[in-house]
């Protein structure tokens, strides 16, 4: 059968191998168009056709399909999901349901594109017709047609899909401008034109690999997350958020001690980006008997980070865990316990940490021990050979069993902390003179809703509590949300996997965050302020019309987009693009908002860099008419073209004295030192005028027509 199909239809030249492949997929085309066809009789359809690919549809949620097809005891080296209903396409029938499969691939997508008939007809020129109706499967469709048919290098692959355009593409090498734009005359009208984020699970049979792809479009209206850990078993992770990470860390460190409950490095995309290409590849390649993991970016780049190169975990949270721990004699200061750190075995460092959490007798010793396992956390020092992930994940876990001792909301003691659990809900009650700290274990509570953990916490702030800790949080939403006016008095610290909308809406409370926030953080923040020991998501502080928030890192996408009033904004990292687009905030030297970027990089043992800009984007301050940003920006590589609607304007001694007090404020919180790291540049101590560069809005005059 298969040689008559290759002499039928001239293939004799053609690989073995590839004319098999083609045999295959025309076959499953002609079932899936005899037995299913989106407007014909739904019989039948093929689920997966490609060599060592399997997939599985269901109407449904992707932990349903795992019971569905028995798949709890599957081994595979690649795994995708898509945790959600599709958008587009028969919703109702599993044929509708994501992955959708080219040959070797499976892709499911976040987003949607408004060009569905343009990608359509492209691949109909070529005699590729959907089946299914939907703009998941022309998207695997073209990846299938581009890397199988037309035989493009991955690269080449993305570039059609995802074309690098305007500032990106003039930053290209000479030689790549040439290639890429050949491949967009010939591809640009079946590009889908987004917001859209792929995820490719694929087998390359030919090279002998397995790899797992993110791409993401240009537009950066999707969120995406990727993660690396290096350890016993090396593992590569794209998502959605942050949050599915984190949550498939812990359930792999819960059963297989050669995985740990945080990644070493996690990233965001920025799509089109001259630099990475905004897409990143984890291969499995074959090594002797087994398989080793590479990240590498669009390029080709291999993923780098000091984390990276330390030494691997090589016992497991579970065991870690079981041990008793080291109780102090005396209670050490930060000070002591890191420099304790920095010298000692993981064992013996894990077992420092744990003990700090154990024969606590008062309210003071209680509160030291939370302040050092916090600092622990989310600070960034010397640790020798220790891993930040290690150090962070053993110190919270260490919190965790200091909260989890505590008096539950009934019990009578004489501390002052009282926990509260989902089993409490019924049986909260106001705090007293003596009882004022109030702590909120997460799990078990919804991610919204009336069971909530929004809710509960607000409920508490009803009664009167304002001194509220929150752990042991999995992405529970709106965080914060709801408190009203005037809750200055309000102090919110957040551990754990905090969700999207956190601190949105707040007016007056103070929220802390012990590690990295997701996605629609802040929005419409009016008054307060907000720590972010890490990174955050896409919009962040959308709509925002006052507050104070400091980041320690970097900012995804459109960060303070619509902004307006007088927002009051550090981030010490940098922003992928389309930072304060049509920022609206006044005049800063009148009481109205800015952004300072600092453009730095904090590593896990708290060295402080220079990124390689301050600003990667193509969209600085985009049709923005009010409020300015301060860029540091000493060796001035920021350009013109970065701007549509600001224009750069003198830094004078009069801005300096406007953000000095927030960057103090910043260097107390994160110890970035104002003149040792934001007015040092290449070990000379600088004058603040020549580091920073102030972009503002460019006037605009309304034309109205004269009388005569």
């Amino acid at each position: 059968v298969l040689d008559r199909f290759v002499t039928d239809n001239g293939l004799e030249e053609v690989d073995a191998a590839k004319a098999e492949d083609e045999f295959v997929y025309q076959n499953s085309y002609r079932l899936n168009n005899e037995f299913y066809a989106a407007l014909g009789n739904k019989k039948a359809f093929v689920l997966s056709h490609g060599k060592n690919l399997m997939v599985f549809k269901i109407v449904g949620y992707a932990e349903e399909a795992m019971h569905y097809y028995g798949l709890e005891n599957l081994r595979a080296h690649v795994w995708v999901g898509h945790q959600r209903y599709p958008t587009k396409g028969k919703v109702w029938h599993p044929a509708g349901a994501h992955p959708f499969i080219g040959l070797h691939e499976a892709l499911v997508h976040n987003g949607d594109f408004a060009n569905y008939y343009s990608v359509e007809q492209y691949l109909a020129q070529r005699n590729i017709r959907p089946q299914f109706l939907t703009d998941t499967e022309v998207s695997v469709l073209l990846f299938d047609f581009l890397r199988r048919v037309c035989e493009y290098p991955l690269e080449y692959v993305i570039e059609a899909l995802a074309p690098t355009t305007e500032r990106d593409f003039a930053m290209l090498p000479n030689e790549k401008q040439a290639i890429y734009r050949r491949i967009q005359i010939s591809h640009l009208h079946g590009s889908p034109d987004g917001p859209w984020f792929f995820i490719i699970a694929r087998n390359d049979p030919l090279e002998e690999a397995f790899r797992l792809i993110g791409i993401t479009d240009t537009s950066m209206l999707r969120p995406q997350v990727f993660a690396l850990q290096r350890g016993k078993a090396s593992i590569g992770l794209i998502a959605s958020e942050k949050q599915a990470i984190d949550a498939a860390l812990a359930s792999l460190a819960n059963e297989d001690d050669r995985f740990w409950p945080r990644a070493d490095k996690y990233w965001n995309a920025r799509g089109g980006s001259h630099t990475d290409g905004g897409s990143f590849i984890f291969s499995l390649i074959k090594d002797n008997d087994g398989f080793k993991l590479e990240c590498r970016d669009k390029f080709g780049v291999e993923i780098s980070d000091s984390e990276l190169s330390k030494p691997v975990i090589d016992t497991g949270i579970k065991r870690i865990l079981s041990g008793s721990g080291i109780p102090s004699a005396l209670t050490p200061s930060q000070e002591d316990i890191r420099t304790a750190l920095s010298s000692l075995a993981p064992a013996e460092a894990a077992d420092r940490i744990i003990g700090l959490a154990d024969g606590l007798k008062n309210d003071d010793e209680i509160q030291h021990a939370i302040d050092v396992l916090t600092s622990l956390i989310h600070d960034r020092f010397e640790l020798g050979p220790l891993k930040k992930a290690f150090v962070a994940e053993v110190a919270e876990q260490a919190l965790y069993k200091l909260f989890d001792s505590l008096p539950r909301i009934r019990d009578s003691s004489p501390l002052r902390f009282r926990r509260l659990t989902v089993e409490d809900m019924g049986a909260m009650l106001p705090p007293t003179r003596d009882v004022t700290t109030l702590l909120i274990d997460a799990k078990g509570f919804d991610p919204e809703g009336d069971r909530g953990l929004s809710r509960a916490l607000l409920s508490a702030y009803g009664l009167g509590w304002r001194d509220i800790h929150v752990y042991r949080m999995c992405g529970q939403r709106f965080i914060g949300c709801g408190c009203g006016k005037r809750s200055e008095s309000l102090r919110i610290n957040v551990y754990g996997t905090s969700g999207d909308y956190l601190a949105s809406g707040i007016d007056g409370a103070e929220v802390l965050v012990h590690g990295s926030a997701q996605d629609q953080v802040a929005q419409i923040f009016n008054r307060g302020k907000l720590v972010i020991y890490g990174d955050v998501g896409q919009t962040f502080m959308y709509g925002a019309k006052g507050g104070e928030a400091y980041i320690l890192g970097n900012t995804a996408g459109r960060p303070l987009i619509n902004a307006v009033g007088k927002p009051r904004v550090i981030m010490n990292g940098t922003c992928l693009d389309y930072l304060a687009e049509s920022f609206m905030a006044g005049d800063p030297m009148s009481g109205g908002g800015f952004v300072i970027l600092n453009g730095l990089a904090i590593d896990g043992d708290g060295r402080i860099t220079e990124q390689e800009t301050p600003y990667p984007g193509g969209n600085l301050f985009s049709l923005a008419s009010g409020g300015a940003i301060y860029v540091r920006d000493p060796a001035k590589k920021l350009t013109e073209d970065l701007l549509n609607g600001g224009q750069f304007a003198p830094f004078t001694m009069f801005d300096w004295d406007l953000i000095e007090p927030y960057l103090l404020e910043n260097e107390r919180l994160f110890g970035i030192s104002v003149e040792k790291h934001i007015l040092t540049h290449e070990g000379k101590r600088l004058e603040p005028t020549r580091v920073f560069r102030k972009v503002k809005a460019v006037p605009v005059v309304a034309l109205a027509p004269t009388g005569t």
